[in-house]
C-alpha cells in the first residue's frame, strides 16, 4: 500500500530545489537506451567512467518509466547513492535494503541491494502491491552479473521474467568485463562484435570514452608518473585459477619488504600539497605496516574484516577531510565517492585492466580546487587507464593490443598480440568482429564470417572456430584431432610428426626452377616436406591458401611474398604446426595434414620434459 504524509516524511523528503540538469553525454545516454527497448527486449548496457554521473542517468530513466522499476547495486553506498539522485528530482522511490535497514517494495520505484532482493523474492511478485509487476531492471554495476543462471543478479532476473517475460534489463557500468569472461555484452552500437554468444548483455548501446571525459572537463585528469624509488617486484607472480591473486603469495613479496618506508615516505612527500590520498594494500598485513608509517592521526585502515560502525566512521572522517590517508585492501574499489581525492597510491598487481581502472577512477571526480589526480603505481602495473579490455582473456606472455583489419569487411579488430615496430607479427584473434548487413533479414546486422584461425569441415569444406565441435554450415559432428592423431598412429603408411621445429629453405626442382622448401622436424629426428612454387600469380594464391593462412603468426594480413627469398627473410611471421600427419605415396611420405592450436591429450613438442 502507498505510504501515508507522516511516515514519507520520516523517511526523508525529497530536495525542495530543482532537479539537476543531464549533461549533454547523459542525455544521449538515456535517449539511446529509450530507443533500444522501444525495439527490443535485450538486455542492454550503458558504460560510463567512473564519476560520470550514473546515477542521474538512471534516476532519469526510472523517472521517464511508465511502469514499476527496480534499481540494484551490491552495496548499500550505491542504493544510497541512487535513491538520493532519484528524490532529487522531488520524487519518492522505496528502498530495499537489509544494511539500510529498509524493506519497502510498494511503489512504482524501488532501489534495492542484491543480496536482500534475492532472500525476498516474494515481495517482488506480480501480485505483490496495487502496481503490479516490474517492467525494468537497471543494475548498478552490471559486471558483476554472472553467465552462471544460479548467482544472485540472475536469480532475481528470472523470477521477474516469470511474473512479466518483456522485462527489459539495463546494465550500466564504468568496466563492462568479467575476469576471465571479457567483455559482458556480445554487439557495440559502433557496429562491432565484443563478447561472445553466450553474453547474457546483447548490445552496449551507448559508450562515453574516458579520454573524451576528461578533454571536456568532466573529470580530473589521471597524471600517472613513474616513482624514482624501489618498486615491488611482483613479475613472478601467477593469478589463481579464479584470475585472482592469492593473498599468501602478496604477502611473500610485501611482507617486511625494504622498498616499503621508502616508497610511503614518498608517498608522504608527494601528498604535501593534496587533499585526499587514498592507498591500495596487496594484504592486510601490508596495509597495518603501511598504517604504521603514516602520520597516526591522518591515517585509517579499511579491510573486509573492518566492523561495519568502524567502517562508516573512518568513511566519514576521510569525506570529511579528517583523515588525509585511507589505506585499504580491496574493498574500496567500487560504490566509494569522495570527490576530493587527488592522488592514488597503488602497492598492488592488479589482475585487469578493469580493475585497474576502478581503482584509479577513485580520484577522478571534480572538486574545487582539484586539477588532477596523481597516481603512483609502485606494483609495475601494465595497464593503461585509457585502453579498453581485448575480448578475450590475455594470453601468457609479452602482450598487448593490437589493431588488425578484417581483408573481408575491413572492419578494425583489437585483439592480443605482438608488434615489430609498427608491424604487427602476432595476434590470436579468431574471428572478425565486425558488424555487416544481415542479407536474409532488412535492417538487421550479424557478424562477419571471416575467420582468422580456423578448422575446415571434412564434408561440406566450411570454415569453423577451432574449438567447434560442429560443423556450422552442415551440422555435422567435426572429427576431433585426437581422433585423428589416433587414428593416423593405427596406419602402417602414415607418419605423425609431433614437431619440434619448421626450416625453411629456398631450393630448386629438377628442372632448375626456384622452391620453397618447408621441412618439418620432431623430437627424435624425424623429417616430413613439402615444396611450394611462387612463380605465378596462380601460384602464390595457392600458397597464400594452403600455407600462409594457416602459418601466420597475424592472419588477415596483406603479406604477399613473390619468392621463396622473401618468405625465409620474414620467417618470424610464421609459426609451426604442433603436429603433422604424412601419408605415403610410392616411396615417400606427403603432407596431408597440420593441426595448429592443438589443446588434446596427446604431448607437443615443446611440453617434453
Amino acid at each position: 500500500m502507498p505510504k501515508s504524509n507522516s511516515s514519507k516524511a520520516a523517511q526523508g523528503s525529497p530536495l525542495s530545489s530543482p532537479p539537476p540538469a543531464l549533461r549533454p553525454y547523459q542525455t544521449e545516454a538515456v535517449k539511446r537506451v529509450v530507443e533500444h527497448f522501444r525495439g527490443s527486449s535485450d538486455p542492454a548496457v550503458v558504460v560510463l567512467p567512473t564519476g560520470s554521473g550514473k546515477s542521474l542517468v538512471i534516476a532519469e530513466l526510472a523517472r521517464l518509466a511508465r511502469g514499476r522499476v527496480l534499481v540494484l547495486a551490491h552495496v548499500r553506498e550505491l542504493v544510497e547513492q541512487n535513491h538520493a539522485k532519484y528524490q532529487a528530482y522531488g520524487l519518492e522511490a522505496d528502498i530495499f535494503s537489509a544494511g539500510l535497514k529498509r524493506k519497502e517494495a510498494e511503489r512504482q520505484v524501488v532501489f534495492g541491494s542484491v543480496q536482500s532482493v534475492m532472500r525476498n523474492l516474494a515481495r517482488f511478485g506480480s501480485d505483490e502491491g496495487e502496481r503490479g509487476g516490474f517492467t525494468l531492471l537497471v543494475i548498478d554495476e552490471c559486471h558483476r552479473v554472472s553467465l552462471k543462471e544460479d548467482a544472485g543478479y540472475r536469480q532475481v532476473i528470472e523470477h521477474l521474467r516469470r511474473q512479466n517475460p518483456q522485462l527489459k534489463v539495463l546494465g550500466l557500468t564504468a568496466t563492462p568485463y568479467r575476469l576471465g569472461q571479457g567483455f559482458i555484452y556480445h554487439r557495440h552500437t559502433h557496429g562491432m562484435v565484443r563478447g561472445d554468444e553466450d553474453c547474457f548483455f546483447r548490445d552496449c548501446v551507448f559508450e562515453q570514452p574516458l579520454r573524451l571525459m576528461v578533454k571536456q572537463d568532466y573529470l580530473a585528469k589521471p597524471e600517472r608518473i613513474d616513482a624514482a624509488v624501489e618498486r615491488y617486484d611482483f613479475s613472478q607472480l601467477m593469478p589463481a585459477s579464479s584470475g585472482l591473486f592469492r593473498e599468501e603469495e602478496l604477502n611473500r613479496v610485501v611482507a617486511a619488504n625494504r622498498a616499503t618506508p621508502g616508497i610511503i615516505q614518498e608517498i608522504i612527500q608527494r601528498a604535501e600539497n593534496r587533499q585526499g590520498v587514498m592507498i591500495f594494500a596487496a594484504s592486510v598485513a601490508h596495509a597495518e605496516e603501511i598504517l604504521g608509517y603514516l602520520p597516526a592521526r591522518e591515517a585509517g585502515l579499511i579491510t573486509g574484516a573492518s566492523a561495519s560502525v568502524e567502517r562508516e566512521a573512518l568513511i566519514s572522517a576521510f569525506k570529511a577531510r579528517k583523515l588525509k590517508y585511507l589505506v585499504n585492501v580491496a574493498v574500496l574499489t567500487t560504490g566509494f565517492d569522495a570527490p576530493h581525492v587527488d592522488l592514488i597510491a597503488i602497492l598492488r598487481p592488479t589482475e585487469s585492466v578493469s580493475l585497474y581502472q576502478q581503482i584509479v577512477g577513485r580520484g577522478l571526480r571534480l572538486s574545487p580546487g582539484k586539477t588532477d589526480c596523481l597516481v603512483l603505481d609502485y606494483a609495475g602495473n601494465p595497464w593503461d587507464i585509457y585502453a579498453p579490455e581485448v575480448g578475450s582473456p590475455k594470453p601468457p606472455g609479452d602482450n598487448e593490443p593490437v589493431q588488425v583489419e578484417c581483408p573481408a569487411c575491413g572492419h578494425a579488430n583489437l585483439f592480443w598480440g605482438k608488434r615489430d615496430g609498427d608491424l604487427v607479427i602476432e595476434h590470436f584473434g579468431r574471428r572478425c568482429q565486425g558488424l555487416v548487413e544481415d542479407a536474409s533479414v532488412a535492417g538487421r546486422k550479424r557478424q562477419c564470417d571471416f575467420r582468422f584461425r580456423f578448422k575446415v569441415c571434412g564434408d561440406c569444406g566450411a570454415e569453423n572456430d577451432i574449438a567447434a565441435r560442429r560443423c556450422h554450415g552442415c551440422q555435422v559432428l567435426l572429427v576431433d584431432a585426437d581422433d585423428k592423431l589416433k587414428d593416423a598412429l593405427k596406419l602402417k603408411d602414415a607418419l605423425v610428426l609431433r614437431v619440434s621445429g619448421m626450416q625453411l629453405e629456398a631450393t630448386v626442382n629438377g628442372r632448375g626452377l626456384p622452391r620453397l622448401k618447408v621441412t618439418y622436424h620432431d623430437e627424435d629426428g624425424a623429417t616430413l616436406s613439402e615444396w611450394f612454387a611462387l612463380e605465378t600469380a596462380a601460384q602464390r594464391q595457392a600458397f597464400h591458401a594452403v600455407f600462409l593462412r594457416e602459418h601466420l603468426r597475424a592472419p588477415g594480413l596483406s603479406w604477399k611474398p613473390m619468392t621463396p627469398g622473401e618468405v625465409i627473410a620474414e620467417q618470424h611471421r610464421l609459426r609451426g604446426p604442433d603436429f603433422v600427419i604424412g601419408r605415403k605415396v610410392g616411396r615417400h611420405f606427403q603432407v596431408r595434414e597440420k593441426l595448429f592450436d592443438y589443446s588434446g591429450r596427446y604431448r607437443k613438442a615443446q611440453k617434453a620434459g
